[in-house]
C-alpha cells in the first residue's frame, strides 16, 4: 500500500548523550518507521565539565541536526519535530544553543521539562504493547538517558505517576566513573550514590514489570546478546545478564570491547554507569528482569502530533497539568513546597482549564500585582545565594521561583505570547540553575548522613563521591554567580509587567 506523504513526519531528540532521529509514516496509534538513526555527540559531557555547551559540541550538534533534517526531507517528511532534554535544560547557554539551531537549520527546538519528556517517552515505549493489552494492566516505563532517568507508571494508557531523576548514564560516568575501565572504588561509590538516591522513590502503584528504553538500555541488551549472555531473540535483560555485562565492562578496556562487538567506543565508556543505574532500579523494585524497548520519546512525539495536531506539545503539557500528581518538578526528592505553593499550582490548573475567552480588569490587575510580589520575593534571595553561606538560601529562592512560575502558568492565556515566552524562559533558566544547586545539596546531605551509618568498607567510596559532588556543586555555584552578574533586574521587572497588560484578552 503506498504511503501517504502527508503523513510522513520526522522527530529529532537532542539528548545528553545522543541526537536521535526517527522518520515514520504516522497515524494516531501506529507508526511505520522509515528511518531510525542515532549519533553519539555527548553534549552533556561539556555541560558537566563547564556548565555550558562548548563550541565543539555546538558545531557537532548542528552538523548532525542538519543531516537529520535533510534525511527527513528526502523521505518526504512534511514536518520535523525537535525537542531537547536534560543537558540542554542544565546548560547556562541553552538559549544561545536553541537560537543557533533555529538560525542555521530553520528548525524550532522545544526545550521540554522532565515530566513532558517522561510522558512522551511513555507514549513511544508502549504504543505497540498497548495495542492488544488489557486497558487496566499496570505498566511501568524507565527511560535511562544521559543526564536523567524518567520513571512512569500507568494503567493501560492512563499515566498514574511519573518522576524525572537527575541521574543518567553520561552524567554518572562523568562524575563518578571516569576511568577506563572503571575501578572497583569508582563502581562502589557510584552504586552507593544511585542506591541512596533511588531509596527515596515513592511510587503510587506496585511495579511488577518494567519496560526500559534509552540508548544505554538498548546497548546493554545488544552487548548481552552478542556476548551470549542472552539469546539473540531475547529482548529482556536479566539480573544475571547485567552482572555478566558489568564484569566484562569493568575488566576490559572500552576500545577492546568496542572493537570486539562493533560498538562506538564512547558508548562503551558510559555503559558501566548505565549498567549500575539499571541494576539499582531493578533492585529497588525487586525485579529479576526487565523488557527493553527500542522506542521512546521520538515515537511519542510523532504519535502526539498525529493525535493532537500542530498544538501537540500544548496538549501534552495540559495532560501533565491535569494528572493531579501533586508535583511541580519531577525529581526523585519530594517537591519542596508548602501549602501556599500547592494552592498556587492548583489555581494555575483551574484557570488554564476553564473558559478563558476574556478577562476583566480586576483579574489582570490582580495578576500584575501577584507577579510583582512574587518577583520581588524571588530576587530578595539573590545576595544570599551569591554569598553561599547558607544552603537554605538556594532552597528558598528555588521555592520562590516555583511560586512565580505558578502565577505565570495561571495567567499565560491572557499574556502577550512573545513577551510571555521571553519572561518564562528567563525565569525557567534561573529555576533550573537553582534546582541543579539545590538537588546537589540534598544529595550531599544524604551521602554525608549515609557515610556515618555505612560500614567501614563502604565509607571510602562514599567519601570519594562526596568530594566529587562537592566539586560539581562548586561549578553550579559559579554558574549561579555568573548568571546573577549578568541579570538585569530592572529589565526583567519591565518584561514581566509588559507581558500581562491590563485589560488583556485571552490568547488561548
Amino acid at each position: 500500500m503506498p504511503i501517504d506523504p502527508s503523513q510522513v513526519q520526522g522527530a529529532i531528540d537532542i539528548g545528553s548523550n545522543t541526537i536521535h532521529v526517527v522518520v515514520a509514516h504516522s497515524s494516531p496509534y501506529d507508526l511505520a518507521i522509515l528511518a531510525d538513526e542515532v549519533e553519539l555527540v555527548r553534549i552533556g559531557a561539556s555541560v558537566t565539565r563547564t556548565g555550558e555547551i562548548s563550541e565543539q559540541k555546538l558545531d557537532e550538534a548542528l552538523a548532525v541536526i542538519q543531516r537529520y533534517k535533510t534525511l527527513a526531507e528526502q523521505l518526504g517528511a512534511t514536518s520535523i519535530l525537535v525537542v531537547a532534554t536534560e543537558a540542554i535544560r542544565q546548560a547556562n547557554n541553552s538559549a544561545m544553543f536553541l537560537e543557533r539551531v533555529q538560525h542555521e537549520t530553520g528548525l524550532t527546538v522545544h526545550l521540554i521539562s522532565g515530566d513532558i519528556e517522561a510522558t512522551l517517552t511513555f507514549y513511544g515505549a508502549t504504543y505497540e504493547t498497548l495495542q492488544n493489552a488489557d486497558p487496566d494492566v499496570p505498566l511501568a516505563v524507565m527511560d535511562l538517558g544521559g543526564g536523567s532517568t524518567e520513571l512512569i507508571t500507568a494503567r493501560g494508557s492512563h499515566i498514574t505517576w511519573l518522576t524525572s531523576i537527575p541521574i543518567g548514564s553520561g552524567a554518572l560516568h562523568d562524575h563518578s566513573m571516569p576511568s577506563d575501565p572503571p575501578s572497583k572504588e569508582e563502581l562502589d561509590a557510584a552504586r552507593a550514590f544511585v542506591r541512596s538516591s533511588f531509596l527515596d522513590i515513592q511510587v503510587q502503584q506496585e511495579i511488577s514489570a518494567l519496560i526500559a528504553t534509552g540508548g544505554s538500555a538498548n546497548s546493554l541488551l545488544f552487548l548481552a546478546q552478542q556476548a551470549n549472555f542472552l539469546g539473540a531473540d531475547n529482548h529482556h535483560l536479566t539480573i544475571d545478564a547485567l552482572h555478566q555485562c558489568e564484569i566484562l565492562l569493568t575488566s576490559t578496556a572500552a576500545e577492546e570491547i568496542a572493537e570486539r562487538y562493533n560498538q562506538p567506543v564512547e558508548r562503551i565508556r558510559i555503559l558501566p554507569a548505565g549498567c549500575v543505574v539499571i541494576q539499582e532500579m531493578m533492585a529497588r523494585f525487586q525485579l529479576a528482569e526487565i523488557q527493553v524497548s527500542s522506542h521512546g520519546i521520538r515515537e511519542g512525539m510523532l504519535l502526539a502530533r498525529e493525535r493532537c495536531g500542530e498544538q501537540w506539545l500544548e496538549h501534552v503539557q495540559a495532560e501533565v497539568r491535569n494528572m493531579n500528581l501533586d508535583m511541580t518538578e519531577s525529581y526523585v526528592t519530594a517537591p519542596e513546597q508548602d501549602d501556599e505553593t500547592a494552592s498556587e499550582f492548583a489555581t494555575s490548573q483551574d484557570t488554564t482549564t476553564s473558559d478563558n475567552s476574556a478577562y476583566n480588569e480586576p483579574f489582570t490587575g490582580y495578576g500584575q500585582k501577584m507577579l510583582r510580589e512574587r518577583l520581588h520575593k524571588l530576587l530578595d534571595w539573590r545576595d544570599e545565594v551569591i554569598k553561599n553561606d547558607d544552603s537554605e538560601a538556594v532552597h528558598r529562592m528555588r521555592v520562590a521561583s516555583r511560586r512565580l512560575r505558578a502565577i505565570l502558568d495561571a495567567y499565560e492565556p491572557c499574556c502577550q505570547p512573545r513577551k510571555f515566552k521571553k519572561v518564562y524562559r528567563e525565569v525557567k533558566r534561573m529555576a533550573d540553575l537553582l534546582g541543579a544547586a539545590r538537588d546537589t545539596d540534598v544529595m550531599l546531605q544524604k551521602l554525608q548522613d549515609r557515610y556515618h551509618a555505612a560500614p567501614c568498607e563502604e565509607q571510602a567510596g562514599i567519601a570519594w563521591l562526596i568530594t566529587q559532588l562537592q566539586s560539581y556543586r562548586q561549578q553550579k555555584q559559579h554558574a549561579l554567580e555568573r548568571y546573577f552578574a549578568r541579570l538585569d533586574e530592572r529589565t526583567l521587572r519591565k518584561r514581566i509587567a509588559s507581558s500581562l497588560p491590563k485589560g488583556a484578552e485571552s490568547n488561548g
